[in-house]
């Protein structure tokens, strides 16, 4: 599907009303890897909280988990590769 070694999905992001509350388990995965603090609150390396806040009312429909899911979750999963032009590049590796 497209020129980049390893990527086997191009998913478009989507812009959404309300934000996407981000699921239990990524919350404790994000919280075991310190990329969020214990009051819930994002610490992403690099990542500004101006665009946090953009992030969060943008969404995918995830391939991997045939489900829409807010964009920081698609952001910090293992199957992201890069998000270019409004696109996120997937591997599409199981969960």
């Amino acid at each position: 599907m497209s020129e980049i070694s390893g990527v086997k999905y191009l998913v478009p992001v989507k812009q959404v009303e309300k934000t996407i509350k981000v699921s239990d388990d990524a919350k404790a995965e994000l919280q075991s890897v310190g990329l969020m603090d214990e009051k819930g609150r994002l610490k992403l390396k690099g990542v500004s909280p101006k665009m946090i806040k953009r992030m969060k009312v943008e969404a995918v429909d995830c391939p991997v988990l045939n489900t829409q899911i807010g964009f920081i979750q698609c952001y910090v999963c293992k199957n992201f590769h890069s998000r270019v032009t409004g696109q996120v590049y997937c591997k599409g590796e199981p969960l």
